[in-house]
């Protein structure tokens, strides 16, 4: 299958207001226009302090054509403040107000042009060296919750990118530190413009799951050996997951009812199984190789003091309770239970 090459601009989303470009621009020139409105009603009630070296008249006309070159700094001299009230209106009033004509222009050209240009070079440069990120497709409950959890359990928002086709939820995103870009994570294009295939992980959370089973038949496609969790709510479709390349099938639904049927059995397996869900709560799971120094220890040895509860041996699980598990052997992947950080349990 021949891939197009990719449009590898990444366009981020920027929002110094919640208001559309159009109308940021319009507000920007209103409170301009409406200052220079300002400044013509007060030189034409003090026009008696103006001299006009042409013909000694001042007109409304001539009142706008200086308040025009005052504000501008262009001074020209034919027009000039002679009275003393109409000197200190100029140094008190006038300058001030200019000053703040010539700020809202030049941040208007800062914000749309300097800014804008300088935020595409910067995030051209990091969607180049994108590697070992965690790439969240889709910014709805699910993947909203993750990215959350992921920057609670200390993962920089920097190296977190999310896609999703909502703005409003990208700006959500934004605000959490992540980079963001708008796009459709079913197409090849979009995935080849974050690096699919040097993320470190990929979660996917489309909010349907035709869609979510469709991404990732796309980023396996592109990224063979990139770990992949999906979030699927029909119990039928995890098989369908799974075919596609998921290494990692959540469903929600299955989870709320082992949560209900644990609260029927004991009133606090529930809050158990949502403490270890939780880096908030006072215990965690952990996912980790084996340490050289527990080659050869049990599984309720390790050296990190915590609780262990399976080990996985080239790729099949392994229980506390089986004989296997008292000697870890290189290449085992350990889950363990440990407390977290300045909790007890």
């Amino acid at each position: 299958m021949r891939v197009r090459r990719p449009d590898l601009r990444f366009q981020p989303l920027r929002r110094a207001i919640g208001i559309p470009v159009w109308a940021d621009v319009g507000l920007r020139l209103s409170a301009a226009l409406g200052l220079i409105f300002l400044v013509v009603l007060i030189h034409w009630i003090d026009r008696a302090g103006l001299v006009d070296q042409h013909d000694g008249q001042v007109s409304f006309l001539d009142v706008v054509y200086f308040t025009m070159i005052s504000v501008t700094t262009t001074g020209f001299g034919d027009i000039a403040p002679v009275s003393d009230g109409a000197r200190l209106i100029e140094a008190v009033i006038v300058t001030p107000i200019r000053f703040a004509v010539i700020f809202i222009f030049v941040g208007t050209a800062y914000n749309f042009l300097i800014k804008r240009s300088w935020e595409k070079w910067r995030m051209k440069r990091i969607q180049e060296r994108l590697e070992g990120h965690v790439a969240v497709l889709g910014f709805g409950i699910s993947g909203s919750q993750a990215v959350a959890e992921l920057i609670e359990r200390g993962s920089d928002p920097a190296g977190i990118v999310v896609m999703d086709p909502s703005p409003e939820r990208l700006a959500e995103a934004e605000a959490m530190g992540c980079n963001v870009i708008e796009g459709d994570a079913s197409r090849d294009e979009s995935l080849i413009a974050i690096r699919i295939d040097r993320a470190s992980s990929v979660l996917v959370s489309a909010g349907r799951d035709d869609t979510s089973i469709l991404i990732v038949l796309t980023v396996r496609h592109l990224a063979p050996r990139v770990p992949i969790t999906v979030v699927v709510r029909a119990e039928d479709n995890e098989t369908l997951a799974r075919q596609a390349g998921a290494n990692n099938v959540i469903n929600p639904v299955r989870f709320t009812g082992l949560l209900l049927a644990g609260s029927a059995k004991g009133s606090h397996i529930a809050d158990y199984l949502a403490d270890l869900a939780s880096i908030s709560g006072n215990v965690q799971l952990i996912e980790r190789p084996a340490l050289p120094e527990e080659i050869g220890r049990s599984l309720d040895a390790l050296a990190s003091g915590g609780k262990g509860l399976r080990i996985y041996r080239n790729g099949s699980p392994i229980g506390f309770w089986e004989d296997a598990a008292r000697s870890i052997a290189p290449g085992d992947v350990i889950v363990e239970i440990q407390p977290t950080v300045g909790s007890e349990d």
